[in-house]
């Protein structure tokens, strides 16, 4: 089985290279964040051409995510029990079980500055995700994929004196990981197409992708009992590449049936 996860930054802006990444790549599941359409505008009809049943999750211009699956969709949850809002709840997670696993398909708030709001809501929001992830941990294999916006650790990113007193890596956001990760996920390593780093993540100023001056912030977590079967993982760095791409790159994960 392969799945993937992919913060494609606007699925109408970038839906010929979706369909022509899904048609080469063929996952069988995929997770897509920052779509940034409303519930019924997502390109259902398109994706359907290729083998694809669509749950998605819109939120206008802003947020948005979705689960594009061959291997069925079923129990589909749009949101989490307790999840904060700001002040609403946004469009930022979507759970549906795909070919025998749980997978939900994750946008964590940006959290801008440490002294914004904003900040404060993207630890509350990852709290309640940790507490909401419970029951699907018990009850049987899980995946959560998606744009985290925390690098995990100082090798996550480029230069860490760059990043100092910045959001993304302050030690709350990261414990916040942590906490996730102590409920029985995995952190997948993707290994990196070229270079020593799996950035996920390069700003489109001033040809960061080029100098590969990234972030690790797209990250697969994964109950035991899917990370033992993983055979591969990779971030493909080919699809940051070329006219009009997202500033992010996908990650494709192959597990033993």
């Amino acid at each position: 089985m392969r799945f993937a996860t992919w913060n494609v930054n606007s699925v109408k802006a970038r839906l010929p290279r979706l369909l022509d990444w899904l048609a080469g790549t063929a996952p069988d599941v995929l997770c897509l964040q920052e779509t940034k359409v409303a519930d019924g505008a997502f390109p259902v009809d398109e994706v359907a051409e290729l083998g694809y049943e669509t749950a998605q999750y819109g939120q206008g211009r802003w947020n948005g995510v979705a689960i594009l699956s061959k291997a069925g969709i079923a129990d589909v949850r749009k949101g989490f029990e307790g999840e904060p809002g700001y002040p609403d709840p946004e469009a930022r997670a979507i759970s549906a079980t795909c070919g025998g696993i749980r997978f939900t398909s994750v946008y964590v708030p940006n959290g801008r500055t440490i002294d914004d709001p904003h900040y404060a809501y993207k630890l509350r929001w990852l709290a309640a995700l940790r507490a909401a992830l419970v029951p699907d941990l018990a009850a049987g294999p899980v995946v959560v994929a998606g744009d985290y916006n925390v690098a995990p650790t100082d090798a996550d990113v480029w230069d860490p004196a760059v990043f100092a007193h910045s959001t993304h890596v302050t030690p709350p956001e990261r414990a916040a990981l942590a906490e996730l990760r102590a409920l029985g996920l995995t952190d997948v390593p993707a290994r990196p197409l070229k270079g020593d780093h799996p950035f996920t993540y390069w700003d489109y100023r001033a040809g960061m992708f080029h100098m590969n001056k990234g972030m690790r912030i797209d990250l697969v977590y994964a109950s035991a009992d899917v990370a033992a079967r993983v055979e591969d993982a990779l971030v493909d760095r080919e699809a940051r590449k070329g006219k009009g791409p997202s500033d992010h790159a996908p990650i494709v994960v192959d597990i033993k049936d």
